[in-house]
């Protein structure tokens, strides 16, 4: 059954919902100007057979929005005191997008707290053109309609196959989230002197994964790029192309079906 509680944090306060039980419980992260809802097509196959949190980040959703603070190092270590509360030993990590970022910097910096991450086309590794065009979009980000802004940005993260319900949904949850919070967590992944989003900082950042790591890109040169950087032998890189950006919202139930027949795998000894 569903569990929905707010947990009191001191400066934060963070919605969650509590699925399932059984197994290393399944932490749910959501992308940039997103929120929890992201997983509702998830969760009855995911809770079935084990417990699973599904978060909402600091700024996003029912969650509290502060006047500062909101990116994703911050928002990494709201979810390590969220397990403290609810008394979580260990979880598997899975984000979106920015989730992604934050989970692998869960696993980056809290491997205690971390078994396993699986990142869905994940917020990092970018280069070339998208990364030369990222100081421009934060500048518009800064000077615009920050929601309008935000909405066009967005607009990359869908190819033909995405449904035109995706595309309204995810602009009305961006629409939805408060300005300064879009503004400090793109500019934290992309911009100041340490763009955690953008090669060779991402770089960085991943090779200090040592967890076994699930990833799905819908770029075959992203998946090879982040393969290079695993550390774990059971670390697998899921590649469907022809999919957007929110791929796992696309095809739920087949990513559903991956996620779980690659957790079945752990604790075995990999194929040579």
């Amino acid at each position: 059954m569903e569990r929905p509680c707010f947990a009191d944090l001191g400066d934060i306060t963070l919605f969650y919902t509590d699925h399932g039980e059984g197994g290393t419980p399944l932490l749910l992260v959501h992308g940039w100007g997103a929120d929890s809802q992201e997983w509702v097509w998830h969760l009855p196959a995911l809770s079935a057979d084990r417990r699973v949190i599904a978060v909402d980040l600091r700024g996003h959703g029912y969650s509290t929005a502060p006047e500062s603070g909101n990116n994703p190092r911050r928002m990494a270590g709201d979810l390590v005191r969220l397990c403290a509360l609810l008394d979580i030993p260990r979880v598997v990590a899975v984000g979106h997008s920015m989730g992604a970022v934050i989970v692998s910097l869960l696993a980056a910096e809290h491997p205690e707290l971390v078994e396993a991450v699986v990142t869905v086309e994940p917020g990092y590794g970018y280069t070339g053109f998208v990364a030369e065009n990222m100081p421009g979009m934060i500048q518009a980000l800064r000077k615009g309609d920050t929601g309008a802004i935000a909405v066009q940005i967005d607009e990359w993260s869908y190819g033909a196959a995405s449904p035109d319900w995706l595309r309204l949904w995810h602009a009305r949850r961006l629409r939805a989230t408060p300005p300064h919070v879009l503004i400090e967590a793109f500019e934290a992944l992309f911009g100041g002197d340490e763009p955690i989003g953008l090669r060779p900082h991402s770089d960085e950042l991943l090779r200090r994964r040592a967890c076994p790591v699930l990833t799905f890109w819908f770029d075959p040169a992203q998946a090879d790029w982040e393969r290079s950087l695993f550390k774990h032998p059971q670390s697998r890189a899921v590649v469907w192309e022809g999919s957007g950006h929110r791929l796992h919202e696309e095809r739920p139930a087949e990513f559903v079906s991956v996620v779980t027949r690659w957790l079945k795998t752990l604790g075995r000894a990999p194929r040579s």
